[in-house]
């Protein structure tokens, strides 16, 4: 049946004539309109115009249409959560309370916690077990807004976990309304046993998993952790140079912890996108506003972590384009609230409300490469839609910390109604 959203207060549709992800003044464009309606046809946008406009192009559809009214509420693009760790096992509420006596992420991963111990737990879990439990965690995140996710592997450092975790990703695409986009990242730690010999994990990665994830077709993207006392940069850039020969587009984990060239090396390989980046330097910033790479900033890190936040505004006004993320994981960001990541980008970040909403729709949709899909309210794109409890969209950042979601559009079919699941 079509569906016909009548009645929004603003309508933000992120529509643009610039081609490839919005930099700088671009990022405040959100191209808001008033009096318009959206008809929708089986799971695409067929138009966005007054509705008589719509009724004179397509009275049958029209007739035929389930109507919603969306009166005293916004509707924009589904959120896209770029960068999270999604399948694994266990929690780790316990690392919070060393970290709040003083103990450092590093320290902890250190003396065997961190990855290490999220590792031994998704190993010890069953494929049945993480399905479930993430299908759960996807169903929070829809009741948020959030329509795509990238979800990484990482959580295994031997071949037969990150596999479990993949197809887990895959399988829960297959089954759930939320879409995922899997990124394969076998370089997520350094494994206990190969402490001291580095580079045989990297060649275990390279030569034995990089071939596998392409030969059964797991993943999209390759990424990495670049960090001192992890994966140094010339470890880092030939893991990444040699996902690329499978066809797997390079990510990176950059500059998080210790200033380390993750930005500059991120440039170098034509990486995607890099993430995190709260200690990247100016070089590495002007390189990745030069190749065009996107900054996946993930403010819920550094403020669970009580670090330092990246540098968003002088990100984008130096011409990089941004986007930002729940990185949703076990150990430094256990949260699926993407609206929260937004306040805090604006609190924390110097972003404005306008360029948070383009960082986590259009330009969140570049960095997994989406956007001819999602990321915009526009003819030909994938139905996937929100209208939110307020009556502007400056209100989203204004009563900070909320849920303002109300119907999630997903594919044409309407699975979030009133702020409930639509079983």
């Amino acid at each position: 049946m079509p569906l016909l959203i009548r009645n929004a207060n603003e309508v933000i549709t992120l529509v643009s004539e610039i081609e490839g992800p919005r930099i700088r003044e671009a990022m405040g464009e959100l191209a808001v309109q008033t009096n318009v309606d959206v008809l929708i046809e089986g799971d695409v946008i067929k138009m966005v115009a007054p509705f008589e406009e719509i009724q004179a192009d397509f009275p049958q559809l029209v007739e035929k249409a389930e109507v919603i009214d969306a009166t005293g509420k916004i509707m924009m693009p589904g959120l896209v959560d770029c960068h999270t760790h999604l399948v694994h096992g266990g929690t780790r509420e316990h690392e919070l309370n060393m970290r709040l006596n003083g103990k450092s992420y590093m320290e902890i991963m250190n003396a065997g916690g961190g990855i290490h111990y999220t590792t031994t737990k998704t190993k010890e879990a069953s494929a049945e077990h993480l399905f479930a439990k993430t299908y759960e965690h996807l169903n929070d995140f829809l009741l948020h807004g959030i329509t795509t996710v990238e979800a990484k592997s990482g959580y295994g450092l031997d071949w037969a976990t990150e596999k479990k975790q993949l197809e887990v990703a895959k399988l829960l695409q297959q089954n759930h309304a939320v879409d995922l986009v899997s990124t394969f990242m076998g370089a997520h730690a350094v494994p206990k046993e190969y402490k001291g010999n580095e580079d045989a994990f990297v060649d275990l990665v390279i030569n034995e998993m990089l071939p596998q994830v392409a030969a059964e077709n797991l993943a999209e993207f390759n990424d990495v952790f670049c960090e001192k006392g992890v994966f140094t940069p010339a470890q880092s850039e030939k893991i990444l140079e040699a996902g690329k020969r499978y066809g797997l587009i390079p990510k990176i984990h950059a500059d998080e912890i210790e200033p380390y060239e993750g930005a500059e090396l991120a440039a170098k390989v034509g990486a995607i996108s890099a993430e995190h980046l709260l200690v990247a330097s100016d070089e590495g910033i002007d390189a990745m506003a030069k190749s065009g790479t996107i900054a996946v900033l993930l403010p819920g890190t550094a403020f669970f972590l009580k670090a330092p936040y990246a540098r968003g505004r002088l990100m984008v006004d130096r011409g990089v384009s941004v986007a930002i993320s729940t990185d949703f994981n076990p150990g430094s960001s256990p949260t699926i609230s993407l609206p929260f990541i937004q306040n805090l980008a604006c609190m924390n970040m110097g972003m404005t409300m306008e360029e948070v909403l383009c960082a986590t729709t259009i330009n969140a949709a570049y960095a997994i490469n989406r956007q001819d899909s999602i990321g915009t309210i526009e003819v030909g794109k994938k139905a996937d839609l929100l209208l939110l409890n307020v009556p502007n969209y400056k209100q989203l950042q204004y009563f900070y910390g909320m849920n303002h979601t109300n119907t999630v559009v997903k594919n044409g079919e309407v699975v979030v109604k009133d702020g409930m699941l639509i079983e």
